[in-house]
């Protein structure tokens, strides 16, 4: 067997508007980093699993090089950026071919070249017509090899980059065989052979990460307390509202559990985006929400659930996600038990469908309960996942009707067959009635209630289905 020595990590770097993202979701196969003409979209930098000609690596999408050293936001993403480079085997140095060499690109080819140790391989991007020829020659004065010309948005020249990146590819080697000690006696040997393969149990396959999406209005804390967790500047944080664009995931493990922390855009009232980007991020935090497991959403203490807070809380409930309140910037607030009134009684009259909603107070910047937060994720996810079995839930229905019958319809009273789960993630049950279309939305609520009550699914979305069913079970 053959296997790698570690998987190669690729950064993609250059000035604001080359193409970097659009090489990135060509590597990746997906449109997961934004694109658009705006110099500056991207950030923060961002990973994921690429492929291109047989050869699979970590590809990294970065922030444009600026040459800003003060405390800007264009000088915290080049920092962000350097750290990548740091990180990454080797660079992709993106020009623009049909705009030429610039001098930012030969100020930063030059700072390559001098001070960064990771091998750089430079490409001249946006090939794909005669109009690049110039740039493409003039690429060979930045001084950092034969340039490989390439047009990410159209997929040509994919080949070339491919011969380019395959000599930085980890070698190969041989793995270990397993050894047979050669001085049993003969008996021995047969006995220990034939008992290896009476034992040769497959590994159980490892467990998914727990996928948890940090969401919330702009400028709540989301980006601090990702950094908090992972206990590095991960993503960027400022002052600036709206910092975030890129939805960015980040590997993680918690107590021995694999997680995904995914820090999102903020929300804002559909009403006031009228950015084309700032709609773009928008539909990406979506998109992460619906792929999530557990979603944090996070409130400032200062302005409990406001009109927008609920929007999203709801939204995320209507998506069967499991939701995790963390009230950040906690130890600002001057009165605590008034500012927890008032959350739950937000709680209590907009969402009284899914009661019990578990709420962390947290300090991000300050690292204060963040333990607490994510054991209340882990829990949640528990609840999220739970199954009830189908004798244990018609015998607990036997006891709902019998203290609160169904109600009469034309004289008859509806009569509930049996009830099962038909899935979890979030809990989902069938229940068979007689006429389904006829029972009240009430009678609905009070067994969707007093499941919670019974089997402990607080805060959690319980969907309920109602089928049409006869008085066999199996029929």
């Amino acid at each position: 067997m053959i296997k790698a020595t570690h998987r190669l990590t690729v950064a993609i770097v250059g000035r604001p508007n080359v193409g970097k993202s659009t090489l990135f979701n060509r590597l990746v196969g997906k449109k997961i980093a934004l694109v658009d003409d705006t110099p500056g979209v991207t950030r923060d930098w961002r990973a994921a699993d690429g492929r291109v000609g047989g050869l699979e690596f970590t590809v990294v999408d970065t922030a444009g090089l600026e040459d800003v050293f003060d405390g800007s936001l264009e000088a915290r993403m080049r920092v962000q950026t350097e750290r990548a480079i740091e990180r990454a085997d080797v660079c992709l140095f993106l020009i623009d071919a049909r705009a030429g060499v610039t001098a930012m690109d030969k100020h930063f080819a030059a700072w390559l070249r001098a001070r960064v140790k990771t091998p750089t391989i430079l490409v001249a991007n946006k090939c794909e017509g005669a109009a690049s020829q110039p740039g493409l020659i003039e690429a060979y004065e930045l001084g950092l090899g034969e340039p490989v010309p390439l047009s990410a948005e159209h997929g040509e020249g994919m080949a070339d980059l491919v011969d380019a990146l395959l000599p930085h590819m980890p070698k190969e080697e041989p793995a270990p065989e397993a050894e047979v000690e050669d001085d049993l006696p003969e008996d021995d040997l047969v006995e220990a052979i034939a008992a290896e393969k009476t034992d040769d149990v497959p590994d159980e396959p490892e467990p998914k990460a727990l996928q948890m999406a940090i969401v919330g209005r702009p400028n709540v804390g989301k980006s601090t307390l990702l950094n908090a967790l992972v206990q590095e500047e991960r993503v960027l944080t400022g002052p600036e509202a709206g910092m975030t664009r890129d939805a960015i995931a980040v590997e993680w493990n918690w107590k021995g559990r694999a997680v995904r922390l995914v820090d999102t855009a903020g929300l804002r009232k559909r009403a006031r985006v009228d950015d084309k980007l700032e709609r773009a991020a928008n539909q990406d935090t979506l998109r992460v929400i619906r792929m999530a497991h557990v979603v944090v959403l996070v409130l400032d203490a200062d302005g409990i659930l406001d009109k927008q807070d609920l929007t999203i809380a709801r939204l995320v409930v209507e998506e069967g996600r499991a939701l995790v309140i963390a009230l950040n910037k906690w130890d600002a607030v001057v009165d605590k038990n008034a500012a927890l009134r008032r959350l739950t009684d937000r709680l209590q009259t907009s969402l009284p469908q899914v009661k019990g909603i578990p709420t962390v107070t947290i300090s991000a910047l300050k690292g204060q309960r963040l333990a607490e937060l994510l054991d209340c994720v882990v829990t949640t996810y528990g609840v999220w996942n739970r199954r009830i079995p189908t004798s244990q839930l018609n015998r607990w229905l036997a006891g709902m009707t019998e203290s609160h019958p169904p109600p009469l319809v034309d004289g008859r009273r509806l009569k509930i067959r049996y009830m099962t789960q038909v899935k979890s993630r979030p809990p989902t049950f069938a229940l068979f009635v007689s006429k389904p279309v006829d029972l009240p939305e009430n009678y609905s609520r009070y067994l969707v209630n007093g499941l919670r009550e019974s089997f402990d699914l607080p805060g959690i979305p319980i969907r309920m289905l109602l089928r049409k069913g006869s008085s066999n079970p199996f029929d």
